[in-house]
């Protein structure tokens, strides 16, 4: 990490604020508290809070379509666009996929244009039926505040936001922030080096996170978050607002990866889940150069901000959940180490089988202590390059000597798949692993079948053909199909997974269940 500014916030008190690091490697400026950072799409819920504002002034409503405020508003799917709503802007289910290079680079087009070129965009769902996270939507919600306020989006959220909340070196600009005195340089790691990168200029799709400020300043927005809508003893925005700004209203489909932490729904600009027994109210911000995270706990007076001058780095995360479990006298987890374990995969890990439908098997083997890679019959062995990418070696065959392969890890942090350059006039080939073939094995199969009890309710487990059947009373079969990680997912409903527990001696004495609800774990009681 080259720097960070960490800012912890009780009730209505900054309890702690320091800046660790450099803003500047090359000069040793120091990072302080006071230091702006790009925030990134941690901006977005400046944008929903703005619009609750004009909510408490009786100027839109949530619920009530878009074109009620822009008569002209089009989507691709003309009855969506007729139905689309505030609400459905800011909670990323309007049916369209990022559409993100639309906006990307794009210094000449007006935000009137971006958003008229929505009506060209094609969906991929229907309305408010697949959590999709959209910028343009956040986009079109800025600009709906210009409409409503006559101002452009900055100037608005400067009034609605920034003033009331003694933000004033807050910007919207990374030019603004470099006429500043104290403000940070961005960077990235290349190759295992720390190396600046150019300031990324977002202006035009500002409503989704262009927002610049530091960690003194954001401390105010924490407050006004955690003390329902007050800011200092003056009310800012209602408490009944606020509150439904924090109301989970989009299911993101994510699987839960522990039993104490939920899976995360999305509210009005913010991602709301239970962690370990405590409602959390959080969104990250990820910008070329730089990472944030304002988390809160609203239940419990408590928020935090974390701001660095690196892009793509989990420390925001890991520095909240590690600081979270102190205040809240949790048992101690690991979370840096976690982290550390998922980055830096065993090479046992990446050996498997992988598919592409058009390139057919590539297989990755531990050969001692190296991996080794074989298609078409052409087995090289493989040399750790750098982070997830190995490069061949000199064989009798040099086919594959030098050639790049990267390795991609999925949400569970699980290597998912391999790319590799084979088609130079063409993006990298990308080969899906393969669940492990153990699980549609015969053997496996008889393994687990039997009957397991989740709370009094029996689930059955079966063998259909080659695979699995789950029987749940009252409910339709279920086939079982084999995942990554040893899980298989119920092909009628992909959200839930179950994973087979096995004793010292490799006995399955139970089922977990993995739901968006939380795991549940079914005992074995016969085969």
């Amino acid at each position: 990490m080259p720097g960070a500014a960490v800012a912890v916030v009780k009730d209505d008190k900054v309890v702690y604020a320091k800046g660790f690091g450099f803003r500047d490697v090359e000069k040793k400026l120091p990072m302080t508290p006071d230091t702006l950072m790009a925030i990134g799409s941690a901006s977005k819920a400046f944008t929903t809070f703005a619009l609750g504002t004009l909510v408490d002034e009786g100027k839109v409503d949530w619920d009530t379509p878009l074109r009620t405020y822009i008569p002209w508003f089009k989507l691709y799917d003309a009855v969506a666009g007729d139905r689309l709503t505030p609400r459905d802007l800011v909670t990323h289910r309007s049916g369209l996929p990022r559409h993100d290079m639309v906006w990307y680079n794009n210094y000449t087009s007006t935000r009137e244009e971006l958003v008229r070129r929505l009506a060209y965009l094609p969906p991929t769902a229907d309305l408010r039926v697949r959590f999709q996270y959209n910028n343009l939507m956040f986009l079109t919600a800025g600009y709906l505040v210009e409409t409503l306020t006559g101002k452009k989006w900055e100037d608005a959220v400067r009034t609605l936001v920034f003033r009331p909340l003694e933000m004033g070196r807050s910007n919207f600009s990374v030019a603004d922030s470099q006429k500043d005195s104290d403000f940070a340089q961005p960077y990235a790691e290349r190759e295992g080096k720390i190396e600046k990168i150019p300031f990324r200029d977002i202006t035009n799709i500002g409503p989704a996170g262009a927002i610049n400020s530091s960690a003194n300043e954001m401390s105010h927005w924490v407050m006004v978050h955690i003390n329902a809508g007050k800011y200092r003893g003056k009310t800012v925005v209602d408490a009944a607002t606020l509150d439904d700004m924090h109301t989970p209203y989009m299911p993101t489909g994510n699987k839960p990866t522990r039993a104490d932490i939920s899976p995360a729904d999305y509210g009005l600009g913010w991602f709301i889940d239970t962690y370990r027994g405590h409602q959390r109210v959080e969104h990250g911000g990820n910008i070329d150069g730089f990472s944030a995270l304002v988390c809160l706990f609203p239940k419990d007076g408590l928020g935090f901000v974390v701001l660095t001058n690196k892009n793509g780095t989990p420390f925001p995360d890991l520095v909240v959940q590690t600081a979270a479990d102190r205040i809240f006298g949790l048992e101690a987890v690991d979370w840096i180490g976690e982290a550390a374990k998922r980055q830096a995969h065993a090479l046992e890990e990446y050996a498997g089988d992988y598919r592409h439908p058009g390139y057919g098997g590539l297989k990755v083997e531990l050969d001692g202590k190296r991996l080794v890679f074989t298609y078409n019959a052409i087995r090289t062995p493989l040399e750790h390059w750098h982070y997830e990418t190995f490069s061949g070696l000199k064989t009798d065959d040099p086919t594959f000597e030098d050639m790049k392969l990267t390795f991609r890890t999925d949400v569970n942090g699980r290597v998912a798949s391999v790319a590799a350059p084979f088609e130079p006039t063409e993006d990298e080939i990308v080969f899906a692993r393969e669940p492990d073939e153990r699980l549609s094995g015969p053997a496996y199969l008889e393994k687990v079948v039997g009957r397991y009890d989740l709370s009094g309710q029996r689930l059955t487990v079966a063998v259909k053909g080659d695979g699995l059947t789950m029987t749940i009373p009252g409910q339709p079969t279920y086939d079982l199909v084999p995942e990554l990680g040893g899980e298989y997912a119920l092909a009628q409903v992909k959200t839930i997974t179950v994973r087979f527990v096995e004793d010292a001696k490799g006995t399955v004495t139970a089922m977990e269940i993995y739901q968006p609800s939380g795991v549940y774990t079914a005992k074995r009681v016969t085969r």
